[in-house]
């Protein structure tokens, strides 16, 4: 999957049946069963934020004053409501302007998935602290269940094996390759770690969008308007499919393809990350002192070769740390999101090829999300956890053939080894809950809005032509390589055309086009 549409701060990092139990509409009390009633008539008690920080970021910006927190009480499985709760995280920048002005809650999400909604809010209030949107509106970031604060967290790792890279998926980075067992062990730690298998159960993104609507109803608002990057947009999607009633504006950047599923999306992706590698290596050879070399053509070999060798042989830090070549890679994979990160993966190669392991570990805790006491969020555990119940399976040998795929469409992430793979979901007694393709055919939508760069390295522009056209929503293309541009401020034109149809849900004309240098 996807991750987030932002790389502020390179903080966040890279990512078959019908999942239609529980209610599927819910607009007005009157629609709502009663054993939900409870939920939705909730009041929320917002406080200081301090206690909801899971990051040391979140340490520093949640101890803002002007911030408020609060935790939502929502079922963790919707069938049977009288049964065990989940809490969901949640932080709210109040509208700044005039209280008659107010229109409403924006709920946002950063995508992943497995990524903090709350950490996100303060960051987009901060990008658009002049904007008439946060004059109008009051931004709400949540913790998706088993994400970040809300409890219960997932955990499937401890943080020795955080430390060791055991977590990250064999597909992309991977050099040992899951055996059946160790698969079942995954699900085993996983469910004992995160309160039980009826957690991993309700982690999908058909169970989040409940949590969406109970939280739109309780924060006073007839209807959802929604801002959600990169997997935010399949929340989205999936929310305009089963509560089409309850929209007001969705605004989705940087999309998932609905009509595709996991094995072809992701060929897609990877192709999408091939392309950015390529460019970056093209503005690197303009330098004489490239690591990569003045031959752009060159460049996945010479790449290859520098990364191969950490296989047999880590990089030791200068405490004593192992920069192993699964870290690296996945260390790398975050800055070519964005031409502005290019400079870090040069740098990051260039240490490299002199022995030094420093700037790519640091590139590698940050998507790793490592704290600076040696601890890990949840953010890579979780979105195992969430992929389990969103993604599609594959046999062994589908898995492997989808690897090898991957490595014909992105050559600068082969290993240089025999290709073979397991799906770290197979032993997950519980079928996916998603479904492809999903967001068809809804009735009654309001128009909503996507926005997509042309060569988004992460989800390619393809993906937002076909959302777009799935969800009848207004295309807004933005020209340029990065992976998301909205609500991250600085580009006048796409900050107006969103800010229009959020406030008065004012749509851009077909064919509205900015760019990243406006």
């Amino acid at each position: 999957m996807a991750g987030t549409a932002k790389l502020v701060a390179l903080s966040l990092m890279l990512g078959a049946c019908g999942g239609n139990s529980g209610p599927d509409q819910a607009q007005t009390p009157g629609d709502i069963s009663p054993g939900l009633a409870r939920f939705y008539d909730q009041q929320l008690t917002f406080g200081p934020c301090d206690s909801y920080a899971t990051t040391d970021a979140q340490a520093k910006e949640f101890a803002e004053k002007t911030l408020t927190c609060a935790r939502l009480q929502v079922p963790l499985d919707y069938r049977n409501p009288e049964g065990r709760t989940a809490q969901i995280a949640l932080l709210r920048v109040a509208a700044k302007g005039e209280p008659g002005n107010r229109i409403g809650s924006i709920l946002l999400n950063p995508g992943g998935p497995g990524f903090s909604g709350m950490g996100y809010a303060a960051t987009v209030a901060n990008a658009l602290t002049d904007s008439p949107i946060t004059r109008r509106f009051d931004l709400i970031g949540f913790d998706p269940r088993g994400v970040g604060a809300s409890t219960p967290a997932l955990d499937c790792f401890t943080d020795a094996e955080r430390e060791a890279d055991v977590t990250l998926s064999t597909l992309n980075s991977g050099i040992e390759d899951y055996t059946a067992e160790e698969t079942r062990q995954v699900y085993s730690k996983c469910a004992a770690r995160s309160g039980g298998e009826d957690v991993l159960a309700h982690v999908g993104t058909r169970d989040v969008v409940r949590d969406m609507d109970v939280l739109r109803a309780v924060l006073g608002d007839d209807k959802l308007t929604f801002a959600g990057a990169s997997y935010g947009t399949r929340l989205g999607a999936v929310y305009a499919e089963m509560f089409p009633q309850n929209v007001r504006a969705l605004v989705l950047d940087g999309a998932v393809d609905p009509r595709t599923g996991t094995a072809a999306r992701r060929l897609v992706q990877f192709a999408g990350f091939q392309r950015g590698f390529d460019d970056m290596a093209a503005f690197c050879a303009s330098s004489p002192d490239c690591p990569l070399g003045t031959d752009p053509s060159q460049a996945t070999a010479v790449f290859q070769q520098l990364l191969q060798a950490l296989i047999d042989k880590p990089i030791v830090t200068a405490d004593g740390r192992k920069l192993t070549y699964t870290g690296a890679l996945n260390g790398l994979v975050l800055p070519l999101y964005s031409e502005s990160g290019w400079p870090a993966v040069i740098q990051g190669i260039s240490a490299l090829k002199a022995g030094n392991g420093e700037p790519l570990m640091l590139l590698r805790d940050l998507a790793q999300s490592r704290h600076a006491d040696g601890s890990y969020g949840n953010a890579n555990e979780a979105q195992i956890a969430i992929e389990c119940l969103d993604e599609e399976r594959h046999t062994p040998e589908e898995e492997s053939a989808m690897k090898h795929a991957v490595f014909e469409v992105a050559p600068f992430l082969a290993t240089g080894r025999p290709v073979s793979a397991r799906d770290i979901c197979e032993a997950w007694p519980v079928e996916p809950t998603l479904g492809y393709p999903y967001a068809v055919d809804i009735e009654g939508l309001p128009r909503t809005l996507v926005v997509s760069v042309t060569r988004d390295p992460a989800t390619p522009h393809e993906g937002g032509i076909s959302l777009a056209r799935t969800l009848g929503a207004s295309l807004l293309t933005v020209e340029g390589e990065q992976h998301g541009v909205a609500l991250i401020g600085g580009n006048a034109c796409v900050d107006e055309i969103v800010a229009d149809y959020l406030i008065d849900l004012e749509s851009p004309a077909p064919d509205s086009r900015c760019t990243l240098q406006d």
